[in-house]
């Protein structure tokens, strides 16, 4: 069966799609029955409409992860066939096809910005030359900026910059594990990293050049003893990037850490002002 760009969305439960889908993920050989194969195709194209999410937030701030989205995602590439797709003067050869009709989505793409058929964009965002893969969700009037790159199955908040160069990692498998989360309002400085299923809270501001891994100390030192976080910024953070003394045989040496030197102040809750959110502590932009 040849890939469609797109499959009409039906009534199927979510129930009933999401059984289908984690008995095929334990037997490869359900792939071969129409109503499974139906199950993983519908999965995805709710995934592109925005009617279905990998993960989304409870009431008290934690985040569940609907497994059974990365496991059709994962079957979905075993059941797409490489086709060639032509753009305008770009040629593409891969499983997965492009997303389209960013016009209707009211989405600005600059070319050659690159959305996979499966991720989600609300109204509102803008695609600078970048790259937002399978799975992921960006949130209305979130930038994502020239080169950066969103990685699959992440989740991006509204009124988010994600600046040139910032690399947010995808989280396949495990599929139970939480993919990254950036959540409404942070601003992400250039060429900053976030991988491993990292949780920025509302409103966190990243300087350039952080990066962020599920073993990452995030240590806050705006008080008078330091606290220490791993995979989770909280809310209105300013992280820069930051070293901390090692003891080995050889001798005493510095390894990467994540500083959080403040909070934003309410002057630069708007966009265009995050920028002074790091020159209030004297860091470069």
């Amino acid at each position: 069966m040849s890939d469609p760009v797109t499959v009409p969305i039906d009534d199927t439960p979510i129930e009933t799609l999401a059984a289908r889908i984690e008995a095929a993920y334990d037997d490869r050989t359900r792939l071969s029955d129409p109503a499974t194969e139906a199950a993983v195709r519908q999965v995805i194209a709710r995934l592109d409409a925005g009617l279905l999410r990998v993960a989304e937030p409870n009431e008290d701030g934690t985040w569940v992860v609907h497994a059974f989205t990365k496991q059709a995602i994962l079957l979905y590439f075993q059941l797409a066939s490489m086709q060639t797709y032509e753009v305008g003067p770009f040629e593409y050869h891969d499983k997965i096809p492009l997303k389209r009709g960013f016009a209707a989505a009211k989405v600005r793409a600059v070319p050659p910005a690159t959305v996979r058929y499966g991720a989600h964009c609300e109204p509102g965002v803008v695609l600078m030359p970048s790259y937002v893969n399978i799975g992921a969700y960006v949130g209305a009037r979130t930038m994502v900026d020239t080169w950066a790159t969103v990685g699959s199955c992440a989740q991006i908040g509204r009124d988010v910059h994600l600046s040139g160069g910032v690399g947010i990692g995808g989280v396949l498998e495990p599929p139970g594990a939480r993919p990254v989360v950036v959540e409404d309002g942070c601003f992400l400085g250039s060429r900053a990293i976030v991988v491993e299923g990292v949780h920025l809270e509302p409103e966190v501001v990243l300087a350039a050049n952080v990066v962020l891994t599920a073993s990452t100390p995030i240590l806050d030192v705006s008080g008078p003893t330091p606290v220490e976080y791993r995979g989770r910024v909280p809310a209105r953070s300013v992280v820069v990037p930051g070293t901390r003394p090692k003891d080995f045989p050889a001798g005493t040496y510095h390894l990467a850490c994540a500083l959080i030197i403040g909070r934003r102040k309410a002057s630069t809750d708007r966009r265009t002002s995050l920028n002074e959110a790091l020159r209030d502590f004297a860091i470069p932009v």
